[in-house]
């Protein structure tokens, strides 16, 4: 059972969120906010899988407790809503530690499919749309690349690659002829090594290094 909370400010935005993930057999909502600040509390004390994650709320935005929630339970995914695509609030919310972002007025099965995603952590949510925003609103890093990249292997490298376009192990593993349990090592292993979250942080990572 995958257990959600749900965080805008619209209350009826949030019942129907909250009716289509309800017709799900295996999914659950566990908390309700209307806020950054009490998404931070709900989020404590109902320990959810996945957070729908509006942007723009009052007292607290969805950016900063994206960050306190990534921060104080990093098992915890957080989905940010976004009413429209190239939205530069989504991209700071990402590099504040979501796990991507969704449309608000997304069909009902790419919401569900987007939770399943991130839970899954196979491949990144909505990978093409994740790399557009970045390249819209990022900024390249001037630094050299981290030391740390430098500790990969030379297969390892290559997996990076794949996953830094945001290809799913099953791409991976058919474009290297290796098995998707393979890939999936390779990739457990590049994320503990850079450090990272998540495979949309990897692309972040990429993207920021002027690696991808």
């Amino acid at each position: 059972m995958i257990r959600v909370a749900i965080v805008d400010d619209q209350a009826l935005f949030r019942g129907g969120i909250r009716m289509l993930l309800e017709s799900q057999v295996d999914m659950q909502v566990v908390a309700e906010a209307g806020d950054g600040r009490e998404a931070v509390a709900v989020v404590r004390e109902a320990q959810p899988d996945v957070v729908l994650m509006d942007v723009r709320m009052p007292v607290l935005d969805g950016i900063a407790a994206t960050q306190a929630i990534v921060s104080e339970r990093p098992a915890t995914k957080v989905i940010v809503l976004t009413t429209f695509d190239l939205d530069e609030a989504a991209a700071r919310a990402i590099r504040a530690g979501a796990s991507g972002f969704v449309l608000k007025e997304a069909e009902p099965e790419f919401v569900l499919a987007s939770i399943r995603t991130v839970v899954n952590g196979n491949q990144v949510l909505a990978a093409s749309a994740t790399r557009a925003l970045f390249e819209h609103f990022g900024k390249r890093a001037h630094q050299a690349v981290p030391d740390a990249f430098d500790t990969l292997t030379d297969r390892e490298r290559e997996i990076f690659m794949h996953a830094s376009k945001g290809h799913s192990n099953n791409e991976i593993a058919t474009a290297e002829f290796v098995s998707e349990a393979t890939v999936k090592t390779h990739i457990s292993r590049i994320l503990t090594k850079l450090g990272l979250r998540d495979r949309v942080q990897l692309v972040v990572y990429a993207y920021e290094h002027g690696l991808a």
